[in-house]
Parts: structure tokens; sequence; C-alpha cells
């Protein structure tokens, strides 16, 4: 059977908080998402056929807690987690369900009510012997030995210093990663964090494991997004072709002996499934990164963007400190890169992360973004990846 083309035609969002800020739950956070994102779409809930529904930290079944908000339809709703690419795989279910011809009209939701500080040794924030990332920490201890510092940031951190050793990349040029998505996110209203830093005063922040300091590092966060996604059909059919962006391509991709053999922290931190998606995302559309104006990708690190740079095919191996110190990045350069923030001022509430990302694409292809809009954007790419390992990347394009 063809594959049908599949539509973003509604997306919702809160403002991303700091945990224990804002006195809600949960299905508070999906309820203000889910009800924005089929406002933009004109729809009732009614509408919808199925709702995969992304989360990392509440129990079972909380999918549809927070669903049912939205209404008591009845309707399958799938509880997703997938660790940080947990929003980006809820959204890819929806797609599937409306490319396949399952459905015609599925909902995407994803949220995430966190607790202060550093996550653990895995989303679920348990034993460290029995998570299901302990074979990528073995992998850093193996080469890095292990320190008292975070467990996500250090094997980060430890990919940043292996990029160092290997490529030159400074210090100065992963700060510069933080200072373009702190100025960026200071035009987002969702963003957690509004502030401006310079490149000086991000090298001088606390450190949380050297080379990266805190303004370079994602926070924890509450808040929740969704997208309606569509046929052709449905979109037709409810006259939706004004604000129709398509999914061109998705791809999701898992660690394969790659990510392990070499033993480096790059490739455990997930370079090689970011590209092998990235690749298959280009074959199916026939479409390149040359083509792209606007990107979201997931920066949970500083170090995270420099190695997506690299995965996407935006510049060479070992480049991409020169790339975003070049300006290329950020506006009046080549791509703009996480207009909204990124995880890094925008928030990371992990399972609310890759629908978000989608969320801006969305607005910027429309021409919506208001202060942070790129000119002239037909076609942007959201990387959404988490540890354990997935990454999901989705290309769009505007027009129906």
């Amino acid at each position: 059977m063809t594959a049908r083309k599949t539509y973003v035609v509604g997306v919702g969002m809160t403002k991303f908080e700091k945990p224990e800020t804002r006195d809600w739950q949960y299905w508070d956070m999906v309820r203000e998402a889910g009800s924005g994102a089929l406002a933009d779409a004109g729809i009732s809930y009614t509408d919808v056929e199925q709702v995969p529904v992304g989360y990392c930290f509440q129990a079972s079944t909380a999918g549809q807690r927070a669903a049912y908000e939205l209404g008591l339809t009845g309707v399958p709703v799938y509880n997703v987690n997938n660790n940080c690419a947990t929003g980006a795989s809820a959204l890819m279910l929806a797609r599937q369900f409306v490319e396949g011809g399952i459905s015609d009209c599925v909902l995407a939701l994803g949220f995430e009510k966190m607790k202060r500080g550093s996550l653990g040794s895995g989303a679920d924030g348990g034993d460290f012997a029995t998570s299901p990332v302990a074979r990528h920490y073995g992998v850093m201890a193996a080469r890095h030995g292990f320190e008292m510092s975070p467990p996500t940031a250090q094997i980060f951190g430890d990919a940043a210093r292996e990029h160092m050793e290997r490529y030159g990349t400074t210090e100065a040029q992963l700060a510069a990663v933080g200072a373009k998505n702190h100025r960026h996110s200071a035009n987002n209203p969702y963003a957690q964090f509004q502030d401006v830093y310079s490149v000086e005063e991000i090298l001088a922040a606390k450190a949380v494991h050297r080379p990266l300091t805190r303004l370079q590092c994602s926070p924890t966060s509450d808040g929740a997004a969704a997208a309606v996604v569509v046929s052709e059909r449905f979109a037709e059919r409810h006259a939706l072709e004004d604000r129709a962006v398509e999914i061109v391509a998705q791809a999701m991709t898992t660690d394969t002996e790659e990510s392990f053999a070499s033993g480096s922290c790059v490739d455990v931190v997930g370079q090689p499934m970011s590209r092998e998606a990235a690749r298959q995302v280009y074959e199916r559309s026939g479409l390149g990164i040359e083509d792209v104006d606007v990107v979201e990708l997931h920066d949970c690190f500083s170090v995270n963007e420099l190695l997506t740079y690299e995965a996407l095919g935006m510049c060479a191996e070992g480049e991409s400190g020169a790339l975003v110190e070049s300006g290329a990045t950020t506006y009046g350069g080549r791509w703009v890169v996480n207009p909204s923030g990124g995880l890094i001022s925008k928030g990371h509430p992990l399972g609310a992360t890759g629908i978000a990302q989608v969320a801006e694409l969305v607005w910027q292809l429309r021409g919506q973004a208001e202060a942070r809009q790129v000119r002239g954007a037909r076609v942007g790419l959201a990387h959404n990846i988490g540890l354990g390992g997935a990454a999901v990347v989705t290309l769009l394009r505007a027009g129906a």
C-alpha cells in the first residue's frame, strides 16, 4: 500500500517552567497544550481517533489521566517512554497511524513534571546497576573513569573532552552554543529562561563537568506540548490546507555496534544514531541539509549540538566548533539552529521536548514565530535523541 501524506495542522505547548514553581499537575499541562493544538487546528477532541502520549516520570496510564482532560471519547491512548526522545517517539506513532491509513486524525501529546536537580543514571532515576543505560555508562567509565558529577553531564562532558582532544575544539566554541541559544530564547515567551549571556559569562559559570558549565546544560523542566497529525483527506475535508505543514519524512534509529565498539563517548551518546536517522530522512525525502532553513535539535548539552551538526551533514567531522563560531547557525547565517532557545534555554521536560521542537518549526514554517521568525523558512528539521537509545529526525515542509 502506498504511504499517505501526513500533515501537522495544529500545535500547542505550555511555557516551560522550573520544577515546583507553578502550582499545576501534569494533566493541567496537557489540558493547556492539547486544547491549544486542537484550537489551532480548529477541530474538536471528538475528531481525534488515537492518542499517543509521551512521558518518563509518571506511572503507567498517566497518559489516559492526562488525555481525559480533553475528553472522554473512549479512543485508544498509548503510553510512550523513550527517555529524552519520548516526545518525537509519540509523534512518530501518530504519523505512522495516519501514513498507514489506520487513522485520519491523531493527537500526539507529551509532558513532564520533574523534580529539581540533575537527572540520575537514567530517566527513571533508579539503581545504576540495573539502569537501561548502564552499558553506555560502562563505556564511559572504562575510558574516563567515573567522577562525582551528575552522570548525564559526565558522559556528555567526556564526549566534549574527546572532541577537543581529537579536533582541537575549544571551550569558547562550546560556550558559543550556549550563548547563541540563550540569545535566541530572549524572544521566546514559552522558554524557561530568557536571559542573554556572553561567551565569557558562560565560561565563567559554575562547572558541572568540565568543560561544561551550568549555562551549557539543559535544566529539568515542567511542561507539555501537543500536535495534531492528519491525512490529506482530513485536511481537505476540514479546509485546513492553509494551516497544514507536511511531515515529508521521519526516521527513528537505535544503537548499533557502532555505538559501543570504539569505546568513545562521542559514539555512545548517539552521534552514529543521529547520522543514520538523518541519512534515512534525506533518502526518503529527496531533500538534503542544503534544503533546510531552520533546525530544532537536541542540545541537551552544548557538545551535543556540535556533534549533531556533524551527524546532520552541516559540516565535516571536527568542524562543528568552527561552524558555530562563524555564525552559520544563527540569524543571518546559513541555518538558524534552535530559534526557540533549544533545550539549554527553552527547557527540557523530557516527554514534551520532541513535540515542542515540531511546534516551533510549524510556527516558523507558517511565518507565525514573531520576533524569532526565520525569514523565508520553507523546510525545517527536528532532531530528538535519548540515551538508551533512540534518535528521531523529522523533516517538515511548509504548504499543503
